[in-house]
């Protein structure tokens, strides 16, 4: 399954290897780059995250590695593709007692709280989050209230997968479609 960090827990298959001494005061590091540099600093974050048993605050750096600025051709996507197999492993890894709040609730709010920049393609990337939080925790409500008072109605899986080809990178609709089993 992968190495294990310091507390013994299996690394993520689905991230390059992080370091103890990563966190998400780490990512500084990438200046006011938004780029490659900055989508594998995110991942590698994230799996120290992970491997030090924080999987809420690992799901927060995979959150930024979303939002990166690539086009589809950079290198670093060959071997690290856009997060969406690592977002449900996280998820479905955790161990009992560790904090990761409600998955399904963040995405529904991070999906409709976004901001520029690419805010479009980025909220349709936190649906598509959601969809697999949707998945792994079938028990956890989204925000009924933010629902009734915004009159908000959650996208089908065929619309976020419309919306993930007209927007997202290249191969990403097919990529998260692997992810997401299904309504």
């Amino acid at each position: 399954m992968g190495e294990c960090g310091e507390r013994g827990i299996a690394s993520c298959p689905y991230l390059p290897p992080g370091d103890d001494l990563l966190s998400a005061v780490s990512m500084r590091r990438a200046g006011l780059d938004r780029g490659e540099a900055f989508y594998e600093l995110a991942l590698r974050c994230a799996q120290s995250l992970w491997q030090r048993g924080l999987p809420a605050q690992a799901i927060l750096l995979l959150n930024r590695a979303f939002s990166a600025d690539l086009t589809g051709r950079e290198t670093v996507l060959d071997h690290w593709p856009l997060p969406y197999a690592a977002m449900r492993w996280v998820m479905e890894q955790r161990g009992e007692g560790q904090f990761i709040g409600n998955p399904r609730r963040h995405f529904q709010h991070l999906a409709t709280r976004m901001v520029e920049p690419r805010r479009e393609v980025r909220s349709w990337r936190a649906w598509a989050c959601w969809a697999i939080a949707r998945e792994v925790f079938p028990e956890a409500p989204g925000d009924l209230a933010q629902i009734e008072r915004e009159g908000l109605v959650e996208p089908t899986l065929v619309k976020i997968l419309r919306e993930l080809k007209n927007l997202g990178l290249p191969g990403e609709a097919e990529l998260w479609r692997g992810v997401c089993g299904g309504e």
